[in-house]
């Protein structure tokens, strides 16, 4: 495309004509099927290769951002991976990662079959088995700790679970066991937990693009590293005029771009939180509305403050009064943060209305014992401004996706293993809580959405505790 650039160009670019056409980012769609090129390898020599653009997916996280992989029609062995400029998420705009992709196709380690150890460990003494033999001996073990009654001693692990754990979830109910682990559990399980307990349903999922108040907790977004398509949109959001603050005891590459940002104490994000949340309702600044509309405050009021009339007034004094403790003054004796910042952060997010997007990401919620409780705290700003599923707010994760359950989900096994209980992971909550049922338009009622009380506990009469027998 032909345009001004404000980069410096060499002496011998300047002077050259403008191509024919104009410049473009990525080759055509309709010329992916046979696509030339020059070999850059090749240079100065002018060496043509022809290609075929091969759509797929970068796994090297869990954005699964879109690579376009050039496979070389002469050879058949894949060039260089590039963004996929049609991929809805990544939009082409890739990190590192996605390209270095090509390191692990060619590593010359890379592992292609079964391995059996021969030696000690850490000897590196290993011998090549069949698939047959590696699936016998492994499934040989598995069989007979069930047999024997060693439930506890199975586990599986893996570094990311995908939507395979829904089917694998199939298979550990119907072997008796409580054995599954990752890296979620020493990760983001906390803030799933807060948010399922709230409503039954993981982390939501943040509109940044069209927010006008973005607060982010640890969430190293911007980066680029891990949640590309969320960084994008962060970037562009701020350049529309989007404010956004960043709650994070160290400063991240994301606090660095923020116009906030609040290095607290660790473990003190819960009462920056309710601070915020107390001056919003003090101050009216929340959206009165939707929380007479889509919030169970009658039925806050009938059993938790049977003193007071069952109507809104009401209800918004029972909220001066329940978090009246939590002053910003408080709050920054807790945490560190000026008073006066806390306020002001709390009226620019009143002023964003439904635009709030947040996120909540590893130390704050997984760093800290109780860190669940600054998740639900962080949806309890979301739900008094009214950001449940509007443009620019944040939306239930399963609000726009359904993932069929397995059919015949056995009953889950009356067994607890330490190994795997360091963390509350969603896989555990969606034994106990019950899924939400939606209707076309939305939530069929308040309990879809939210957790059935204002200032939850986990004991409440009617629901399931997580505990040591959250599986019987």
């Amino acid at each position: 495309m032909n345009r001004p650039s404000a980069e410096p160009l060499h002496p011998v670019a300047r002077d050259l004509s403008a191509r024919e056409g104009g410049l473009a980012a990525y080759p055509p769609v309709e010329r992916w099927d046979d696509w030339e090129e020059l070999d850059p390898i090749a240079w100065p020599r002018k060496v043509r290769r022809r290609y075929e653009l091969i759509p797929t997916i970068c796994f090297n996280c869990e954005a699964a951002c879109g690579l376009l992989a050039y496979v070389d029609k002469e050879t058949l062995r894949i060039q260089k991976f590039e963004g996929n400029p049609v991929h809805p998420g990544s939009r082409g705009r890739n990190c590192a990662k996605g390209p270095a992709t090509l390191n692990q196709v060619q590593d010359p380690e890379r592992i292609r079959y079964p391995m059996r150890r021969t030696g000690p460990r850490g000897g590196g003494q290993w011998e090549r088995v069949t698939w047959d033999e590696a699936l016998d001996d492994i499934a040989g073990r598995i069989r007979k700790a069930l047999v024997e009654g060693r439930p506890k001693e199975i586990m599986y692990h893996l570094g990311r679970p995908g939507h395979e754990l829904v089917y694998l979830q199939r298979v550990f109910h119907a072997w008796g066991i409580d054995g599954h682990n990752s890296h979620t559990n020493v990760c983001s399980a906390s803030a799933r937990a807060g948010y399922a307990f709230w409503h039954g349903m993981d982390r939501p999922s943040p509109d940044h693009a069209n927010a006008r108040f973005i607060l982010l907790l640890s969430s190293h977004l911007e980066t680029g590293h891990y949640f590309n398509p969320h960084a994008q949109r962060i970037i562009e959001a701020k350049m529309r005029g989007a404010k956004v603050a960043v709650i994070d005891s160290r400063l991240s590459n994301t606090a660095s771009m923020a116009d906030y940002w609040l290095s607290p104490w660790p473990g003190t994000e819960a009462a920056i939180l309710l601070a915020i949340a107390r001056l919003l309702v003090r101050e009216r600044r929340y959206d009165r509305a939707f929380v007479e509309k889509w919030t169970n405050w009658d039925e806050y009021l009938r059993e938790e403050r049977p003193d007071l009339p069952v109507t809104f007034d009401a209800f918004h004094g029972a909220l001066e009064e329940l978090y009246a403790a939590y002053t910003p003054e408080f709050a920054a004796e807790e945490s560190g943060v000026p008073a006066a910042t806390i306020v002001e952060i709390a009226r620019a997010i009143g002023a964003a209305g439904g635009a709030l997007a947040t996120h909540i990401w590893r130390n704050t919620a997984a760093g800290n014992l109780g860190g669940w409780q600054v998740a639900r705290a962080l949806e309890l700003l979301v739900v008094l401004m009214g950001a449940v599923s509007t443009p620019g707010g944040t939306a239930p994760s399963a609000w726009n996706k359904a993932i069929p359950a397995p059919p015949m989900m056995p009953p889950p096994g009356k067994v607890w293993s330490e190994l795997d209980a360091q963390g509350v992971s969603a896989r555990l909550l969606r034994d106990v809580v019950p899924a939400p049922t939606f209707s076309a338009r939305g939530p069929r009622q308040a309990r879809d959405v939210l957790h059935a009380r204002l200032q939850p506990r986990v004991d409440q009469p009617g629901r399931d505790v997580v505990g040591r027998d959250a599986h019987g």
